[in-house]
Formats: structure tokens, C-alpha cells, sequence
């Protein structure tokens, strides 16, 4: 079924990764089971769709000045048109018996590329969702999920785990388990809104202005989890028990407990893979390590992007200041509860 509306836009949280991030990857959570905890943040992917009567489809990828038409059917799915021709064929092929449609379609990021914020997921995921709206399909927010994890690991190919996905289309802060034969459970956790307010003001984002291709730290971690290498599933198990240790110090509002936990957390996950960290990241924790910070980590998979500090929010602008003057790009973040929303528009 179609809706009567031609014009849809869409958007969905990008989000920052707290704990038990590597554990949502196979075949680690398809034998020893992941759960990581995640919250949503004020950046966003944005999608809009435009349904035509062309024999043709648009893409315009407006934040890298990339646009392609193709005649309408299925699309090539190569280069920075992956993700939207990807959702527009699984769309055509699962839902609409195979019968493609004339459509203009336009994505956009709140982050730079490789930021490690679950930017390309949350795009997905955004896509999929102004499909599921103009055609009124029967899709809630798991299956929204785990469409957009088809269409990125299976579909195109595309290495990385399955923790984005759901991040994006619930919102909120989130334990999400991940268990064997693709089984994923969110646990929207209550945090009382003071809890969330201390959260807010505490945290430091700072890109390290190095975009990073995460397919290879995904890949290194990967190779280890599949010839069952000891210490780095060890350091994963570690990874998950701090999931479920930080989801009780965060309902609690233990930021002590919090700021502890993600340490040892970017500890072990810097032993899972030798790209996690480089010598720039490494020199932004110290210099806010040394400027008042209690913790920081990478955000996502590593090697650059995003780093995430704790810190005592009157020490804030000196952190900025330091952070700026070792070459990063600091700033904050509000934190939201909503998830991927589509709405018809005549804009």
C-alpha cells in the first residue's frame, strides 16, 4: 500500500557507544552472547524522499557534493550512493514484489565521515524508515533495525556490528544484548532526568580530526575473535561485564563507579585490536587527563573520529581550550530519547 503523500523526510540520533562496544560483533556475540550500553545524541542523519512518476532514481549525497541517476531498477550500489541505493533495492526486492518506482533522494550527516558515532547505520536506518512511510509498510523498531543491519552487512557487505542500528531506531540510552542466531533484545533503561542532566553536563566530545575507515579495526577484531584468540576474547568478555556494570552505576548515578568503568573499558578495548588507538588519540586523552577530565574513549570502533570525555562540568572550558590547542575539535552534546521518525512533508 502507498500513502496518498509524495514528499517524506526522515531523520535518526547518531549516538555515543558507553560500554561493550566489539561485543555486538560475530561470531563473539553469536557464541558468548554482547550487550553494550549506548545513548542517543543531538546529531543526526537526515534522508528525504520524493516519490516521482520518472522512469529514473536520484541520489544526492548533499554533504560530500555526490549526485547520480540511474534508470530505474536495481541500482548499483558502489561509492558514497551505497547505503540509499542498498535501502531502495532491498525495499523494491523484499517488500514491493520486485517492482521498482521513479523516486529523488537526498541524505545528509550531522557528523563528518568516519566519526564513530554510528553515522552511516543511523543513515540507514533513516532510509529505511522514509520507505517504511511512504509505502506503509508493517515495520516496527526492531524490524527497522535489523532491516537496516541486513542491508549493511549482508546486502553490501559492509563489516561492523549490529549496535547502531537499534541505537537509532529506539533512541534513548539503551542496554541492548545481542545473542546467537541474530536475536537482539533493547532494554530502554528509566534514568531519572537529574541523572541525565549530571550525564549531559559531564560529557566532552572532541573529533580528533582524523576520519578513520572502521572496517579495519572491525576486521583486526574479527580475525581475533575467529581464531579464538585468548587474550582478546578475554579482554571482550571484560568489555561486556563493564555493560552491565555501567548500566547499574549510571541507574544509580555513580559517576564515580562510571568514570572508573570507562577507563578500564578503553584499557581493554585498546587490546583488542592494535588500530584502536593512534599516537593523536592517544595524546587528546592525556591533555584532558591532565586538564581535569575522569575519563575518556573512543567512540565506536577507533582509529580516529570521535573521543568522549567524563568530566566535572566547571572544568569544561579549560578542557575545551586544552583540547582545541592539541588539534582537536571539541564540543557538547544534549542527549535525546527519541528514535528514527518520518513524516510526510510538502516542503
Amino acid at each position: 500500500m502507498m500513502s496518498k503523500h509524495k514528499n517524506f523526510r526522515s531523520r535518526a540520533p547518531l549516538r555515543l557507544g558507553l560500554a561493550g562496544g566489539g561485543t555486538d560483533l560475530s561470531p563473539y556475540s553469536d557464541t558468548h552472547g554482547g550487550a553494550v550500553l549506548n545513548i542517543t545524541i543531538d546529531r543526526f542523519a537526515h534522508a528525504s524522499l520524493r516519490l516521482t512518476e520518472k522512469s529514473e532514481v536520484k541520489i544526492d549525497v548533499l554533504d560530500m557534493g555526490a549526485s547520480a541517476t540511474h534508470p530505474m531498477g536495481h541500482l548499483p550500489t558502489d561509492g558514497p550512493f551505497a547505503l540509499a541505493a542498498g535501502v531502495y533495492n532491498h525495499v523494491v526486492e523484499r517488500y514491493l514484489a520486485g517492482r521498482p518506482f521513479g523516486a529523488e533522494i537526498a541524505t545528509t550527516i550531522d557528523a563528518p565521515p568516519g566519526s564513530g558515532l554510528g553515522a552511516s547505520s543511523a543513515l540507514t536506518v533513516a532510509l529505511l524508515d522514509s520507505f517504511r512511510a511512504a509505502f506503509e509498510l508493517p515495520l516496527g523498531e526492531y524490524d527497522v533495525a535489523h532491516g537496516a543491519f541486513e542491508i549493511e552487512r549482508v546486502d553490501l557487505g559492509l563489516a561492523g556490528g549490529k549496535q547502531d542500528q537499534y541505537a537509532a531506531s529506539f533512541g534513548g540510552v539503551n542496554f541492548i544484548e545481542f545473542l546467537a542466531d541474530d536475536r537482539v533484545i533493547v532494554n530502554p533503561l528509566r534514568i531519572s532526568d537529574t541523572i541525565l542532566y549530571d550525564l549531559q553536563s559531564s560529557i566532552v566530545i572532541c573529533f580528533s580530526g582524523q576520519s578513520r575507515a572502521s572496517e579495519t579495526v572491525i576486521r583486526e577484531q574479527v580475525s581475533a575473535m575467529s581464531r579464538n584468540d585468548a587474550q582478546v576474547i578475554e579482554n571482550l568478555h571484560k568489555l561486556k561485564r563493564d555493560a552491565h556494570d555501567m548500566k547499574l552505576a549510571l541507574s544509580r548515578g555513580d559517576f564515580s563507579s562510571l568514570a572508573r568503568l570507562l577507563n578500564e573499558s578503553w584499557k581493554a578495548k585498546k587490546a583488542t585490536a592494535s588500530s584502536v588507538t593512534n599516537s593523536h588519540i592517544d595524546n587528546l586523552w592525556s591533555v584532558a587527563h591532565n586538564n581535569g577530565a575522569f575519563a575518556g574513549k573512543v567512540s565506536g570502533a577507533g582509529g580516529g573520529g570521535f573521543v568522549m570525555f567524563l568530566v566535572d562540568p566547571d572544568s569544561r572550558p579549560r578542557i575545551f581550550k586544552a583540547l582545541a590547542e592539541a588539534g582537536g575539535v571539541p564540543g557538547d552534546v544534549n542527549l535525546t530519547k527519541d528514535g528514527v521518525v518520518s513524516w510526510p512533508t510538502s516542503i
